[in-house]
């Protein structure tokens, strides 16, 4: 009877896996077919093109794609380091009495809708950034603090969970031979839970880069590729998010469809990348 339970679970854990795969190949088709028209209008010329026009039915993906990658670069940038630190203060630093609260607090804090945090960069973050910097204060430096204020919580909550998984006999032993704490949690917890933080690392990147209502409201969607990162600017989410809509023709709707395409094959791309590559080096050590 067992084996025939073991069987049925292993196959059941197989189906649900292949599903999943279905399903990402079920929406890359979907998203493929809507995106002929487009595809077959504009071509290579699609990625490089910097102008979008509806009334012309010019459309170019360069700036949406530009202004995505560099706010989750910059939110990456600025969460990585805090969550990180955040994990180990919480794992290793941090008073019994103070981890609780601080821990759920964190945890609150990737419970709050991600319009609530746009609104909130709006009314905040915008004033700061337009005294601090001049112009508007609406564009991607204010998107890439709002998406890394959105992630961090993710990021600190894995991370503190792996690290919270390192056996007391490890760290104990590197004490006993005179290891310092910065010593313990740099060639102890860290090497051990290195697995758990490149999983939240990509959790977070995955997020980020998709993100779109926090974005909408402090990004611009001004389709233009500036070197100031206070200018107005847009990104492959504020694009479908104020524009959808409004697809009026078939051209712009295929367009629309274009860029959600690009930046599925986008996310799938880097997150690989990061996991393959990460893990590989991970094995390597």
């Amino acid at each position: 009877m067992s084996v025939v339970i073991d069987k049925v679970f292993a196959l059941s854990t197989k189906i649900i896996a292949l599903l999943v795969l279905l399903i990402v190949a079920w929406i890359f088709t979907v998203l493929l077919q809507h995106s002929m028209e487009s595809i077959n209008a504009f071509g290579f010329d699609f990625l490089t093109e910097t102008k979008w026009a509806p009334n012309l039915e010019k459309f170019g993906a360069l700036p949406a794609i530009t202004g995505s990658v560099i706010s989750t670069f910059l939110a990456m940038l600025l969460a990585v380091p805090i969550a990180i630190g955040v994990a180990i203060f919480l794992s290793e630093i941090a008073h019994h009495r103070l981890k609780a609260p601080v821990g759920v607090s964190i945890e609150l804090l990737a419970a709050i809708p991600s319009v609530v945090y746009g609104m909130w960069g709006l009314f905040y973050f915008v004033p700061i950034i337009r005294d601090l910097f001049g112009g508007l204060g609406i564009g991607m430096l204010t998107a890439g603090i709002v998406l890394a204020i959105m992630i961090l919580p993710f990021m600190a909550a894995v991370t503190r969970d792996a690290m919270d998984t390192t056996p007391d006999i490890l760290k104990e032993s590197a004490y006993a031979l005179g290891a310092t704490k910065w010593d313990v949690v740099k060639d102890i917890i860290v090497p051990y839970a290195k697995a758990g933080i490149i999983g939240s690392l990509i959790l977070a990147l995955g997020r980020a880069i998709g993100e779109t209502m926090a974005v909408t409201f402090v990004m611009g969607n001004v389709h233009k590729i500036s070197t100031d990162l206070t200018a107005p600017a847009t990104s492959i989410p504020v694009t479908l998010a104020n524009e959808f809509t409004e697809a009026d023709t078939d051209l712009y709707f295929s367009s629309l469809f274009e860029l959600s395409l690009i930046l599925l094959v986008i996310s799938f791309t880097i997150i690989s990348i990061a996991k393959f590559y990460f893990l590989r080096r991970k094995r390597s050590l």
